[in-house]
């Protein structure tokens, strides 16, 4: 816990991150969403109008930044609050204090990074001082405030979402760098426009992963009559990657994903886990390709083996939690197991045929049995009549019509005789069989 001051040490012993923090708005690079003349969150600074909010977004995008910023702003007393290194008994003493200078007529706002950190007795700590208005709370946190922070708490913030910065955001962040006396301004530094942007791709929208990466090739760089000469290698060597052919927003991404899915679906495992390798290496968003699973286990194998979706979407969880480079193995389970699974698009295509008749006949009315009959008006317009309950059978089945009449007997899920959807083609012969039977 610490006073927070916008007049922070820039010594150039400071890492570049730290020296480039903008001190106002006119500093700030990307989120113009919320920054933009006109939008909330820039009229909010600017009249000092701050009211309890939380700042979610991935890292190294702005939301400690945003905080300083605020305290430069603000003429209320501004507490710097970390979730790591912080517990109840620094909370009360902060809220005692706060309180104090409410009844004074001064207002406190306290910045809690990481504020998914604290558990529910911590956050619960906050809320009456939050609804006594003692503290104006801002919270920034890198995970769904959904989850993670307490449904009282987050009912009286408003939320702010921040994006990643895009690699134009970045680009025109590491040339402030190369420029700004608080970085390597005055110093003769030769990098080329297409090293600067390798280093903002590579960054993945993290403004301080951007400026840290500079930073390392400029003090790696290749010095000659006080010239710095970065080289594409020197990049090479400091971020460990290679810069493969890879555009994260243009036509190779949408390349190379076809061909990790069409690998898989061609259950050539080898194929499958090269493309898996290249995308990663390249910097994609471990989160995408996991998403990109998903819809593959349900699209590509479905009823031929239902554990697919499980395992799919355990792997999404499982980047979800410790993210690169640790969530390689992961993915690589995830893409192993799919690429080997049995096959059906059985799924992909009974969804399709059912689509086009629903958009087609949208006006159909639901068959009088399964309409849900709560009034009586509705009992007396005979819906429910004839209704069917099939848990009260002997089989457990009805020949009850559910299609509407212009479509009976359609189908629509046609399982093929591919791994576990064998077994579910002939149960499903079996209950056709029943039906016809019972319909005589």
């Amino acid at each position: 816990m610490q006073q927070l001051s916008i007049f922070d040490d820039r010594d150039k012993n400071n890492p570049l991150a730290s020296r480039m923090r903008p001190a106002d708005l006119s500093q700030y690079v990307g989120q113009q969403h919320l920054l933009g003349k006109g939008k909330i969150l820039r009229q909010l600074i600017d009249q000092d109008q701050v009211s309890s909010m939380i700042f979610w977004g991935p890292p190294g995008v702005g939301k400690t930044t945003l905080a300083r910023i605020i305290a430069g702003k603000t003429r209320a007393a501004f507490v710097n609050f970390s979730a790591v290194t912080s517990g109840i008994k620094e909370i009360k003493e902060v809220m005692i204090k706060a309180e104090n200078n409410r009844q004074m007529g001064e207002k406190t706002i306290l910045f809690v990074d990481e504020i998914h950190r604290f558990n529910k007795a911590q956050q619960d700590a906050f809320l009456p001082f939050v609804e006594m208005g003692s503290i104006i709370l801002i919270g920034a946190t890198t995970e769904n405030p959904s989850f993670e922070i307490n449904s009282a708490l987050l009912s009286r913030c408003k939320v702010f979402v921040l994006q990643a910065l895009t690699v134009s955001d970045l680009t025109r962040l590491l040339k402030q760098a190369l420029t700004d006396k608080r970085g390597f301004g005055g110093q003769h530094i030769d990098i080329t426009e297409e090293m600067l942007s390798m280093i903002a791709g590579f960054a993945d929208g993290d403004a301080r992963a951007a400026l840290n990466t500079l930073e390392m090739v400029v003090l790696n760089g290749r010095i000659n009559d006080g010239k710095i000469t970065v080289t594409k290698e020197i990049i090479e060597q400091c971020i460990s990657k290679k810069s493969l052919l890879y555009d994260k927003n243009g036509e190779e991404h949408y390349n190379l994903i076809s061909a990790l899915h069409k690998s898989m679906r061609s259950s050539d495992v080898n194929a499958s886990v090269y493309w898996l390798a290249r995308m990663l290496e390249a910097g994609e968003d471990p989160l995408y390709i996991a998403r990109r699973l998903i819809r593959f286990a349900s699209e590509d194998i479905g009823m031929a083996n239902s554990h697919a979706l499980e395992i799919a979407v355990s792997v999404y969880q499982a980047c979800h939690y410790i993210g690169m480079p640790e969530c390689n193995v992961n993915l690589t389970h995830a893409v192993t197991y799919l690429a080997l699974a049995p096959k059906s698009n059985a799924i992909y295509k009974a969804y399709e045929s059912a689509k086009k008749d629903a958009l087609n006949m949208l006006a159909e009315p639901v068959p009088l049995q399964i309409r849900n009959a709560p009034t009586k008006l509705m009992k007396e317009l005979h819906y429910g009549e004839g209704y069917v309950y099939a848990h009260d059978t002997e089989d457990k089945l009805t020949a009850m019509q559910c299609l509407p009449d212009s479509l009976s007997g359609r189908r629509y899920y046609l399982p093929t005789t591919q791994g576990n959807e064998a077994k579910v083609k002939e149960w499903m012969e079996k209950i056709e069989a029943w039906r016809r039977e019972h319909q005589k």
